[in-house]
């Protein structure tokens, strides 16, 4: 087996990670927010990494409103629970279309820790690395 603690804990993150990703499918911000800790990082490819939710959410938001359609979808590879804390691993595919035309299929990876606070688990760092990307389209 490659994830290890409690079912319960492993469960209740992998639904984490399908609500962080229907909330981008519907662009929604507020969801989006929701699963962050306020104190959390955000790492993506080009960028520094940015600590504190009130930082990168307007990255994030701005990064959205160039999109007519976002489909992300999430393979989990291992997740590992320690009491409060955990670390998981997952595989996410994007298929992004600028309002411009232009469209992206990515491959990624995330890598992630969370904690787990008043019972409730939340993202308090997510590193994305693209393992593939393509362009097409105007």
């Amino acid at each position: 087996m490659i994830s290890s603690g409690p079912m319960e804990d492993r469960l209740a993150i992998r639904e984490l990670v399908e609500s962080y990703n229907d909330a981008v499918m519907r662009f929604d911000g507020e969801a989006w927010a929701a699963n962050w800790r306020e104190d959390a990082t955000w790492s993506l490819p080009g960028m520094d990494a940015i600590t504190g939710k009130d930082k990168f959410f307007p990255i994030w938001q701005q990064a959205m409103s160039a999109f007519s359609f976002v489909g992300f979808f999430a393979s989990a590879g291992p997740i590992v629970v320690d009491g409060d804390r955990a670390h998981g691993t997952w595989y996410q595919q994007e298929f992004l279309h600028q309002k411009d035309g232009v469209r992206h299929t990515i491959t990624g990876c995330y890598n992630d820790d969370y904690v787990k606070v008043d019972g409730h688990w939340y993202f308090q760092r997510r590193d994305y690395l693209i393992m593939n990307a393509e362009k097409s389209g105007v």
